[in-house]
């Protein structure tokens, strides 16, 4: 953690929705004018698209048929470490970026599947991670305990499968059946990295719907947020002030003593009001330090 040069880091998985978290961030950054660097966690992948088919393939061989980008051998978590630590002492690190598909390989030059070059971060005011390892701890890694604000996005596992399956059905032409195959190659370095983070996060936001979502792989439809409920679990509730947020989102009430649970379509206002507050503590301690 860094008084001086704070780090935001979001997790979550594959589908959960961190980028759609990211934009409120970006809202309140333009907002609040400050002025975030920025890192996406596919950019520390270790492999390329076809170096990680390749590593999938030799991984099999040798009897292991779960290898996927939730493990941490998949990731050059050590060098991001070293970039949150960096960044932690001095304002400055670098990052790059994965090019997922034909679109941004027109805006970034490189072929999709592929990375482009390193590049250092601008002048900014803190930085912000979001991705799949934000809060992981391993024998070899401790990302956690760089950041100073710790964010979890964690739908319930069926919403959040319901979610991957028609992102990866729209935007990367998958079947349900390839999706289903992912999911199921993922599960167990999904519960020995993903899920160990949530107890590492200040802050968990967690959507859960009200319909029946019993078979994802049926669903028509993502549940909506008007068809889903926001339970907001607090590491620490001490100075959160409940009361408050109580009267600011209507219908909202608390489940126990350090969660609040708000209607689905509230989830830019309950975040506007309990992350504003935060980033500019942050930003007014890096003042005071400075």
């Amino acid at each position: 953690m860094s008084a001086r040069h704070p780090i935001i880091s979001i997790t979550g998985s594959s589908g959960a929705g961190t980028t759609s978290v990211k934009r409120i961030f970006e809202q309140i950054f333009r907002r609040e004018k400050i002025e975030a660097a920025f890192i996406e966690g596919d950019a520390f992948h270790r492999y390329d698209r076809q170096a990680m088919k390749d590593k999938v393939a030799a991984e099999e061989k040798l009897g292991n048929p779960y290898f996927t980008h939730f493990n941490a051998e998949a990731n050059e978590l050590e060098i991001l470490e070293e970039v949150f630590e960096e960044y932690g002492r001095k304002g400055t690190g670098r990052t790059r970026t994965y090019v997922h598909d034909e679109e941004e390989a027109k805006q970034l030059g490189s072929p999709p599947g592929t990375f482009t070059d390193w590049r250092e971060f601008p002048e900014s005011r803190l930085l912000f991670y979001e991705g799949l390892h934000g809060c992981v701890v391993t024998d070899k890694v401790d990302l956690a305990k760089h950041a100073d604000l710790k964010i979890g996005v964690v739908p319930v596992i069926n919403l959040e499968w319901i979610q991957k399956i028609h992102r990866d059905r729209a935007t990367r032409g998958y079947s349900t059946e390839d999706v289903m195959d992912v999911i199921l190659r993922r599960m167990p370095d999904y519960t020995r990295f993903i899920v160990p983070q949530f107890s590492q996060t200040n802050i968990n936001f967690q959507r859960v719907p009200i319909v029946d979502t019993s078979n994802p792989f049926i669903a028509r439809w993502i549940p909506t947020p008007d068809e889903s409920m926001l339970v907001i679990r607090f590491a620490n509730p001490r100075g959160i002030d409940f009361a408050y947020l109580l009267s600011m989102i209507h219908n909202s009430f608390m489940s126990r003593a350090n969660s609040i649970v708000v209607p689905g379509n509230k989830l830019d206002l309950a975040m506007q009001l309990i992350l504003t507050p935060l980033i500019l503590q942050l930003i007014e301690r890096k003042n005071r330090v400075s």
